[in-house]
């Protein structure tokens, strides 16, 4: 035998975590225990909007995470190295969108895509990729994908179990007036050492259980291939009503196929590779189960280029934004599993679709892997790509001023969008140019649900009268209903309250329909009140209406001599 064969031989029978390694289940508690004591350290007093703790919270939690899952008896070294890498690249991109989060409407999908390279690297190291590339051995790879997710399934259990047993141990001493524990529950850094050093025992334990975790893999999969046939059934059914009624129904049905026909082309992708298991051997003899395998197989194309279809029809509507581009790369990659699965069909369907299903699975898995990378680091820049779309649409009269949202260019699309905002309240036309000095003047975005409409707040503002006398809190106040010209599409009165809570300054804006309790908040800025009830009372408000505020063992509002709302004082 040559000293490669020797060397595969080994690293097959290692890959497995075979062996009992008493050690593991105490190790991986204390580490990950110190993990969470650094989480507490980390994030208390605000730390959570420090880049660098941000990132160093990314590197010891990921990392350590990784290095939980991949480190075994005798094989320390390039574990060690693997969860480095993996924290450092993670912590970068945590450092990235805290640091620049302000200027990157979409920090959480580059940490999303840094994720998914880092699940889809875990077990791809543990099968022994960095040493055999290509030789990789699929059962190996395919065994820790799913040993991976059920030992940290159960782990995340045992960790819940172990807070509510000690949950009753805390009610169980209080019985006699011993209430240690339940102070302790109540202390942050407790409670993140305390689920640090449960998921780690628990982990530790189903780890050290090979034989556990394979036969709760198999219990898994059979369950999901029993899964298989309903919803291949129902998947087909769907395609052929599509395919009658016409794609059109799924537009008038909702604005948000997509992600719809994302999620069952994903699960057709699982429930396949559940009746595909890890050769033919341990795949079902079931006749009924293998076809039911081949139709999810063959409907991931179908449902991909459906969302294709229902996401260019989104763009065609409103343009580019960075959420579509994501959107337009998961269905490019769902896409490339719809066209390696296919084609798996027709290659294989005299020698043997499930094998060049499990050959595609690696191929896949490595591009997909080096794709969610490269998007995860900062080398395309999506924000800019939709700025310039969208200025595009507006300049070439694709879109209507009216319909052009500029709160989207100042909120949505980061530094690029606001730096567009900047070229269009230059415009040579003055609709453009002003709609855009209004979006760029903003500091507290409109609700998604209220949008300003062109001239909605000069005629709201007429509504308005001010019932207070300070001249620095009625420009705040117009500000603010420059944002929110909704709030007086009525007769509306802006009065000020002394309720004595705290040393803020609370209003109330009283209109036709709603009473709704405001305040200037620390930063000076005016804001809603959320510890109130929104909508208090009604009051027929018109011009001319006096206001005033009463005695009567308390105080409230009164408008007209009727008063209003619940009392403040």
């Amino acid at each position: 035998m040559t000293e490669a064969a020797e060397i595969s031989e080994t690293l097959i029978a290692d890959n497995r975590d075979a062996g009992d390694w008493p050690m593991r289940p105490w190790l991986l508690a204390g580490g990950l225990a110190l993990v969470g004591l650094a989480i507490h350290l980390l994030t208390v007093d605000g730390g959570d909007d420090v880049p660098w703790r941000m990132a160093l919270l990314a590197f010891l939690l990921l990392g350590g995470l990784a290095a939980a899952f991949t480190t075994r008896k005798n094989w320390l070294v390039e574990p060690a190295i693997f969860a480095g890498v993996v924290g450092l690249v993670m912590g970068g991109l945590t450092w990235r969108a805290t640091r620049y989060s302000e200027a990157l409407p979409d920090e959480q999908y580059g940490l999303a895509a840094g994720l998914l390279a880092t699940l889809i690297a875990i077990p791809m190291f543990q099968a022994g990729f960095h040493r055999r590339r290509m030789a990789t051995d699929y059962a190996d790879t395919h065994y820790h994908v799913w040993t991976n997710a059920i030992s940290g399934a159960g782990a995340l259990a045992f960790t819940g179990l172990s807070w509510l047993v000690l949950l009753l141990l805390g009610g169980l001493f209080e019985l006699i007036e011993i209430r240690l524990l339940r102070e302790l529950m109540d202390e942050e850094w407790f409670g993140w050492m305390f689920s640090g050093a449960a998921f780690g025992a628990g982990l530790g334990v189903l780890r050290n259980q090979s034989k556990v975790l394979g036969t709760l893999q198999s219990v898994v999969l059979l369950v999901f291939s029993i899964l298989a046939v309903p919803v291949a059934i129902a998947l087909v059914l769907f395609l052929l009503a599509v395919l009658i009624s016409g794609p059109e129904v799924l537009w008038r049905a909702t604005d948000s196929a997509t992600p719809f026909l994302l999620t069952f082309a994903a699960g057709s992708f699982v429930l396949v590779n559940a009746v595909v298991r890890n050769n033919d051997e341990e795949a079902s003899q079931s006749q009924l189960l293998r076809i039911a395998g081949a139709a999810l197989a063959a409907v991931i194309l179908p449902l991909s280029i459906l969302a294709a279809a229902s996401m260019g029809t989104r763009i065609a509507q409103h343009g580019l934004s960075p959420e579509r581009i994501w959107a337009l790369v998961a269905i490019a990659l769902a896409c490339f599993y719809g066209v390696a699965y296919l084609a798996s069909l027709v290659l294989g369907r005299k020698t043997g679709w499930r094998d060049r299903i499990r050959s595609s699975n690696m191929v896949t898995a490595i591009a997909t892997c080096a794709v969610a990378l490269l998007l995860a680091l900062p080398i395309l820049d999506f924000s800019a790509i939709s700025a310039r779309d969208q200025l595009s649409r507006l300049e070439s009269g694709d879109v209507a001023v009216k319909d052009f949202d500029f709160d989207a260019l100042r909120w949505d699309f980061g530094e690029p969008g606001r730096k567009a905002l900047l070229v269009l309240a230059k415009s040579d036309k003055a609709e453009i140019a002003k709609l855009a000095k209004e979006a760029e003047a903003q500091e507290i975005r409109s609700s998604r649900y209220n949008r300003r409409a062109p001239g909605e707040f000069e005629r709201n503002k007429a509504n308005l009268r001010l019932v207070v006398e300070d001249s620095e809190v009625r420009a705040k106040f117009e500000r603010y209903l420059r944002q929110n010209p909704w709030l007086c599409n009525a007769p509306c009165i802006l009065i000020e309250v002394a309720d004595g809570r705290d040393d803020l300054r609370h209003f109330k804006l009283v209109s036709t329909n709603r009473v709704n309790p405001l305040m200037i908040d620390e930063t000076g800025q005016f804001d809603n009140e959320q510890r109130r009830n929104w909508n208090e009372g009604t009051i027929e408000v018109e011009d001319g209406s006096s206001v005033e505020v009463r005695p009567y063992s308390g105080r409230r509002i009164y408008v007209d001599g009727k008063p209003v709302g619940a009392p403040f004082d």
